[in-house]
């Protein structure tokens, strides 16, 4: 095995490490999280830790996390940039596998909503954030040093689609609304930039998706048509003039949330 990449701290207790899976969808990569005891001084590879999300099946990524002394791998979401890793890493650890979707876990329950976990001197409280994916859960870890793990319910710059059918708008609204309810905190997401605070990220989270509403009730109102008459192809350079035609597909279904929204909060 070639030389293992090292994480970055971020701060006590938190580091990151990024896989290299770069993308229009991944942003820069996946961003691994590694969660320790706060008061450690220096991360080393003696350090036990906890994986939030072990990223995509790619073998470089998965030794470098597996050189520390992994006590427990969790998960935010189903997709594989998140949980392609991991068979691979609970081989290389032996570390118990908690995720809500019971087909990701290995030796150990799925979470529960609310639900808190204790390890490595810290407490991570487990909030469902459907939405993104019906599967989508955040952590936030508990005490003076708050942190906020979004998975892909909130990503560090742009937005996140909502897989629609399995993710509604209705729940996502709902979930960041959840979010927007906790103390402001350090945010840490699964794609993008780290952010001091939370506050103001939900905030723009929130007003974006009012604003694409009434964009799509503008296009709508040009076409004639109501929420549960239109496709999304009729709707897609209306709202998306100038999209990326490899974010056409992505775009397309999150459209097809908020119409589905639309015509059922009409």
């Amino acid at each position: 095995m070639e030389h293992l990449a090292f994480p970055t701290v971020l701060s006590p207790g938190i580091a990151v490490l990024r896989a290299d899976n770069p993308s229009e969808m991944t942003l820069e990569g996946t961003n691994t999280y590694l969660l320790f005891d706060p008061q450690t001084t220096q991360l080393s590879h003696d350090t036990e830790i906890v994986v939030v999300d072990p990223g995509p099946d790619m073998p470089a990524h998965l030794h470098a996390l597996a050189a520390f002394d992994v006590q427990m791998i969790l998960l935010t979401h189903r997709h594989g940039d998140h949980s392609g890793g991991i068979p691979l890493l609970h081989e290389l650890t032996g570390a118990p596998v908690r995720a809500r979707l019971a087909e990701f876990c290995r030796n150990a329950a799925p979470l529960s909503d609310g639900e808190r976990l204790e390890f490595c001197a810290t407490t991570l409280r487990v909030l469902f954030t459907p939405g993104h994916t019906s599967d989508s859960v955040c952590f936030v870890r508990e005490g003076q040093q708050g942190a906020l793990f979004t998975g892909d319910t909130v990503l560090g710059r742009g937005t996140t689609i909502l897989e629609h059918p399995d993710g509604t708008l209705a729940d996502y609204l709902d979930s960041l609304a959840r979010l927007s309810a906790l103390a402001d905190m350090p945010l840490h997401p699964a794609h993008g930039e780290q952010h001091a605070g939370s506050h103001k990220l939900l905030t723009a989270y929130r007003e974006h998706r009012e604003s694409r509403l009434e964009q799509v009730r503008v296009a709508l109102a040009k076409l004639g048509k109501a929420g549960a008459d239109a496709e999304p192809a009729e709707l897609l350079d209306l709202v998306y003039p100038d999209l990326d035609p490899r974010l056409a597909g992505a775009a397309s279904s999150s459209l097809e949330a908020q119409l589905h929204y639309l015509a059922v909060n009409s």
